[in-house]
């Protein structure tokens, strides 16, 4: 089914779907209004609505174990893991990778992988209805 109307979509259907399941309403639609108590909250396209929050977490594999968050990153919103990873929390607006990047060199972390993880669309919505 699901199929279906991607297929509907892609060829120019407007599809209106009402859902409670916000992972699909991520991956499917390309503008989403969120509703709380009967008023629109917001109603915008996809992509815009998830930049709302401003933040993102680095997540870096240290290529050595870390017993602690270094030195250099206390001042940082940084921690380590369960599975040993160095997560660190911050606003895009403020601080771009490459200068974040930069402090976890000059902390000595050397790093063996890294990801970014940034909100989904359920965080937009407990935020925008909370």
């Amino acid at each position: 089914m699901w199929e279906y109307v991607r297929r509907l979509n892609a060829d120019g259907v407007t599809v209106v779907l009402t859902t409670h399941y916000l992972e699909e309403a991520q991956e499917m639609c390309d503008e989403i209004a969120i509703v709380n108590h009967g008023e629109v909250v917001a109603c915008e396209k996809t992509d815009t609505l998830l930049k709302r929050l401003d933040y993102k977490t680095l997540v870096v594999r240290p290529s050595e174990e870390l017993i602690g968050v270094p030195d250099g990153l206390t001042q940082l919103d940084a921690s380590v893991r369960k599975d040993g990873a160095l997560a660190i929390t911050y606003r895009s607006s403020e601080m771009d990778i490459e200068a974040l990047l930069g402090k976890v060199r000059a902390a000595g972390v050397g790093i063996s992988d890294l990801s970014t993880e940034e909100p989904d669309l359920e965080e937009v919505f407990v935020a925008l209805t909370s």
